[in-house]
This record gives structure tokens, C-alpha cells and sequence, in this order.
């Protein structure tokens, strides 16, 4: 009987542990972007001291902002939302749409602008979006956006800035 006991537990820990990993993500996944070399790379403390707290817990940590507490969640103005961490322009003004979530939500990057990689966080797998250039976290993609692309990038809009058009002559 003990020895059950013990087989039961055993086995039963080896689950719990198997099932914490698959939720953390494996390491070969967490190491994916951090084994990436980015154009912008910059100490923590040269992070910390470039950006407000809020974007480095966002850009840096991989944090998320509270649903409508955004900014750029109703910027309606002409220009391109770029990097807050190294100023590339990542989406346009065109391609933003209102999705409902309560965060800035694109259809479509600007092209070669935006990287990908697997995010098993929560206990769910998702695409995590990250600037290209300096490897800042944006946000995630899913598949449930308008046409013409049906894709919905939802972006933290504290990981960006805003670069309003320059106004047109009339």
C-alpha cells in the first residue's frame, strides 16, 4: 500500500511539474528572442533610465497595460506609431482600428518592421510581437481582425509613441 502511495505521488508531482513548464513555456522558447541579436542593444540600467517605468515594464519585461489606459488608444490623427524604445516606425495611422479590446489594435505592421515568437504564458499559446530593431515587447497577434489582412495586432500602446503627419499645404 505505501509503496502505491508513494508511485501516486511520484507520479502525480511529475505532472504538476511537466504541467508548470508547458505553462512557463520551455526554455528553448523563453531563450527564442533572448538568443536573437537585435541592431539596439542597451544595458537594463541605460533601458531603465531611457524609459518611464511603465514602458520598461512593457518594452522590457514583457508587461501589459490596463485596457484602456492608453493614450493612443483614441488617437484618431494621420502618422506612424513607432518603438518607445528605439523610435522605429511600426504600424500606420491607415492600418489602426478600433477593435474593442481596449488596447491600440492594427491590421497589418509596416513590413520587415515587426518580429514574431511563440508566448506560452497563462497557459495559453499565443504569437508575442516585438520591435525588430531593439527587441521591445508590444503586444500579441491574433487572427480575429478586419480585412484585408483578418489579422488583429493588439499593441500596448505604452510601447509606443505617436509621430503625427506633418500637416499638408492647402
Amino acid at each position: 500500500m505505501l509503496d502505491r502511495r508513494i508511485l501516486l505521488t511520484t507520479v502525480a508531482g511529475l505532472f504538476g511539474l511537466s504541467a508548470l513548464r508547458w505553462l512557463r513555456g520551455t526554455p528553448a522558447e523563453a531563450g527564442e528572442k533572448a538568443a536573437q541579436k537585435f541592431e539596439i542593444t542597451k544595458t537594463e540600467a541605460e533601458w531603465r533610465a531611457q524609459l518611464t517605468p511603465q514602458q520598461y515594464e512593457i518594452l522590457r519585461n514583457h508587461g501589459t497595460e490596463r485596457p484602456g489606459s492608453s493614450p493612443l488608444l483614441k488617437e484618431k490623427r494621420k502618422g506612424i506609431f513607432a518603438c518607445a524604445g528605439c523610435d522605429l516606425p511600426l504600424f500606420t495611422s491607415e492600418t489602426k482600428f478600433e477593435s474593442g479590446t481596449g488596447w491600440p489594435s492594427f491590421y497589418a505592421p509596416i513590413e520587415g518592421n515587426v518580429g514574431k515568437t511563440e508566448d506560452r504564458s497563462y497557459g495559453m499559446v499565443r504569437t508575442e510581437v516585438h520591435c525588430r530593431r531593439c527587441g521591445g515587447h508590444l503586444g500579441h497577434v491574433f487572427d480575429d481582425g478586419p480585412k484585408p489582412t483578418g489579422l488583429r495586432y493588439c499593441i500596448d500602446g505604452f510601447g509606443l509613441v505617436f509621430h503625427p503627419a506633418a500637416a499638408s499645404a492647402t
